[in-house]
């Protein structure tokens, strides 16, 4: 898959125009992805300087993108074929409905290649045994991340 990443609030914690700490296990993830195959983009409002900042963190973890802020990496701005809309498979946003998701999470939607309600149906769905032996019930994060 194409998949397009955001970097403030997503790889690392909003501190804009800085760079915040990296969120837990984002980096990680997203070099799980590319070795699975997935193609990374970074899309980001940053441009110029603060852009060449956030490639350069990323980078400095062993990450590198496909592209960034285009759908490959040799697409140029001002040609016929230039877009700000990128073509990916998924986005992953702080900026979601529902806000920015658990690493763990997005991976497991990614690998499985489940919707996030799927994902919320199976944990929520009771797992027979298991869930009635236990005296009290996990709440939805708790099924989540078991």
């Amino acid at each position: 898959m194409i998949i397009a990443i955001d970097f403030d609030g997503t790889i690392v914690e909003h501190r804009y125009p800085e760079i915040g700490r990296e969120l837990p296990f984002a980096i990680e993830t997203l070099k799980t992805l590319q070795r699975e195959g997935h193609r990374l983009i970074l899309w980001s409002v940053r441009e110029g300087r603060l852009l060449d900042e956030a490639v350069e963190f990323c980078k400095a973890r062993g990450l590198e993108f496909y592209a960034v802020n285009r759908n490959y990496p040799e697409e140029k701005a001002g040609h016929d074929h230039f877009s700000r809309k990128l073509k990916a498979d998924l986005f992953i946003d702080d900026r979601n409905l529902g806000g920015m998701m658990d690493w763990g999470i997005i991976y497991r939607i990614v690998k499985e290649r489940i919707s996030l309600n799927e994902l919320v149906a199976d944990c929520l769905a009771d797992d027979t045994g298991r869930e009635k032996d236990r005296k009290k019930r996990k709440g939805l994060l708790g099924k989540l991340f078991s």
